[in-house]
């Protein structure tokens, strides 16, 4: 998404959002027709700056910050992993290539996005040094995906990764979107990032069933329930409060309020089974997969501290 949308979509529900920038209204709103003759180098410092001075003025409560620095780096560790991809040669085919540029680019919007409310409270940029995409924690341990070093070499494994860390993104926002309440600016801004993060999976999953031939192991397009057992456990680093092995798909925590992604059951306790709404003849699988679930800040962080470099820095 770029940013000229981010700010017409924040106007359908916040039409004060122009006064918010500029008290000239006309003046923000020729800034937005100015922007196609300015460099794509000068976008990041005017989305900082304006987002900044339309939401910045007014103190953040502390349950917001964390949402939010969460978020950011789960950006930054969305743009190193596409941007190395990009810049291991030979590593992407020519589609591959396109998509992957708009996706990064997309999430460096939305590093830039989500600093400008946090103001001096965001996170420092922990840079493409901050990650160890194999997993190894800079030699803590064994590495968990091998090819995924300074250059990546392994196609079909950086595909499933990605997937993975796009998941657990979209799970994170819906999860911490309780936070975002009391700010309805923000939360909006987080909704619109959310809803991005999900067509990324789509795409990211279509690349993954292009090279997979077996109609048992090929991805759709979205969350299915078998992938909930099927996900590959991970370490949880240690993250209080959480299970002991963490995936993408499984659980949170508590259980009852963060389900995994094979959950059918739906609405305030007891709940409805959706499975039985669905017509007759339709797919085993419809109710869980028409419902997507949130996730916990904690086991958010137990997943993603698997590619922090220091685990003691990042996901804290």
């Amino acid at each position: 998404m770029d940013f000229y949308q981010i700010i017409n979509d924040i106007a359908k529900v916040d039409p004060e959002v122009y006064d918010r920038f500029d008290s000239r209204r006309a003046a923000f709103r020729n800034f937005l027709g100015f922007g196609k003759k300015v460099s794509a180098a000068a976008i990041p410092l005017a989305v900082s700056t304006l987002f900044n001075k339309a939401y910045g003025q007014t103190a953040l409560t502390q349950p917001v910050v964390d949402t939010l620095n969460l978020a950011l780096q789960l950006e930054y560790l969305e743009f190193y992993y596409y941007d190395t991809a990009l810049k291991s040669p030979g590593f992407l085919n020519p589609e591959q290539t396109r998509a992957f540029e708009i996706i990064r680019n997309d999430e460096q919007l939305h590093i830039n996005t989500l600093r400008g409310p946090l103001g001096a409270a965001a996170i420092t940029d922990p840079t493409r040094a901050g990650f160890d995409y194999t997993g190894s924690q800079t030699g803590r341990r064994t590495p968990l995906f091998p090819s995924l070093g300074p250059v990546f070499t392994n196609n079909a494994e950086f595909l499933t990764v990605a997937q993975n860390f796009v998941d657990t993104g979209v799970r994170a926002y819906k999860g911490g979107a309780a936070n975002l309440i009391s700010v309805k600016d923000i939360l909006e801004v987080a909704l619109n990032i959310h809803s991005v993060e999900a067509r990324h999976s789509s795409r990211i999953r279509l690349f993954r069933r292009g090279g997979i031939q077996s109609t048992t192991t090929a991805p759709k397009s979205w969350i299915t329930p078998d992938e909930t057992p099927g996900a590959r456990p991970l370490p949880n680093n240690g993250v209080p409060g959480t299970a002991p092995t963490v995936s993408p798909y499984s659980s949170g925590v508590p259980t009852a309020t963060f389900p995994a992604e094979n959950n059918v059951t739906q609405g305030a306790a007891p709940g409805v089974n959706v499975q039985t709404l669905v017509p007759s003849g339709g797919s085993a699988t419809a109710g869980a997969e028409a419902f997507d679930e949130p996730l916990d800040a904690a086991t958010v962080k137990a997943i993603a501290k698997n590619f922090a470099a220091n685990p003691a820095v990042l996901f804290n």
